[in-house]
């Protein structure tokens, strides 16, 4: 057996082992459910140009062990100037990154471009959980400030913008969107970095604490679909999960109706710190603080302090 062989076999198993597992394996993308088939595109095509790379790479490791054995006596040749060479290594390196990076740009302005007419939706991250608002009856959201954001008021609206007055607000429940409109998602963090994902929508952009990123996609395929978080948040990252249904129109527009809006969940605080004040009025000041036969702390020493 000809020196080498081994070690050249094996370089070679790799490569088939390699490309098979690739080409039959099990593991593969979800489903696509939105107009985003470009990126997968592009990802496949970078596939294929690292794939090219790989097996030229290591087929020419294989031949060089055949070829040039070890063996004793010989000196190797020192050449450390080859032009030729060097412009051929620069020519196919250029044309493969080029071939590479061209698609993405196309794609990444198309990304970065939302259509005219896309519906404005907030999604907003914080540990652990998932919350979102929508327009109301007037198709735009209300302003929003940081420093608005309060137990009553967590999406930090301006109350006094009445553009905000009928943003519907979902909190703790899943999303839902229409079919086959396209849908611009504004995207908030209240406390550290997230990162909205919805596997088969393919778009996703990271969520920074005092910015607004966004991102757009269109969902072209009904279903539930699940949402991740795709940055490490936390030690509760792994369970920052919710649900995105895409449905009809009919079914969306019914869906919404049945939501709360930001209005309707003042009244509802204001209700309840109402009831929460005539209960206060009711046990009497000193009840109320705490004090009295209903709220005795028991077993605490009194203290007389005698002139």
């Amino acid at each position: 057996m000809k020196k080498g062989f081994g070690v050249a076999l094996l370089l070679i198993l790799v490569v088939v082992g390699t490309v098979g597992f690739h080409v039959f394996s099990p593991w593969w993308w979800t489903e696509l459910a939105s107009n985003w088939g470009y990126i997968d595109d592009t990802i496949i095509l970078t596939f294929w140009v690292t794939g090219v790379v790989f097996v030229a790479v290591v087929g020419f490791m294989a031949y060089c062990v055949l070829r040039f054995p070890y063996q004793e006596g010989r000196r190797s040749e020192y050449n450390p100037e080859n032009k030729k060479l060097e412009w051929w290594l620069i020519g196919l390196t250029s044309f493969g990154v080029v071939l590479m990076l061209t698609p993405g740009l196309f794609v990444w302005n198309d990304f970065v471009s939302v259509p005219k007419g896309a519906a404005e939706i907030e999604v907003m991250g914080q540990q652990w959980q998932w919350s979102y608002r929508l327009p109301g009856k007037d198709g735009v959201l209300g302003t929003t400030d940081v420093r608005q954001v309060n137990d009553t008021n967590p999406f930090g609206i301006n109350p006094k913008d009445p553009k905000g007055q009928d943003d519907v607000l979902i909190a703790g429940d899943d999303l839902h969107l229409p079919l086959d409109k396209p849908v611009k998602v504004l995207l908030r963090s209240l406390d550290v970095l997230h990162d909205f994902y919805v596997p088969q929508f393919r778009a996703k952009m990271d969520m920074v604490p005092g910015a607004v990123t966004y991102f757009w996609f269109t969902p072209t395929r009904t279903g539930t679909f699940d949402v991740l978080c795709f940055e490490l948040c936390g030690v509760g990252h792994y369970a920052m999960r919710s649900k995105v249904v895409v449905e009809k129109e009919d079914k969306f527009q019914a869906w919404l109706k049945k939501q709360q809006t930001f209005a309707q969940s003042l009244r509802e605080a204001e209700n309840q710190s109402g009831g929460e004040s005539k209960v206060a009025s009711a046990l009497g000041p000193e009840n109320a603080a705490g004090g009295g036969s209903g709220s005795r702390d028991h077993g605490a020493p009194t203290v007389r302090v005698n002139p």
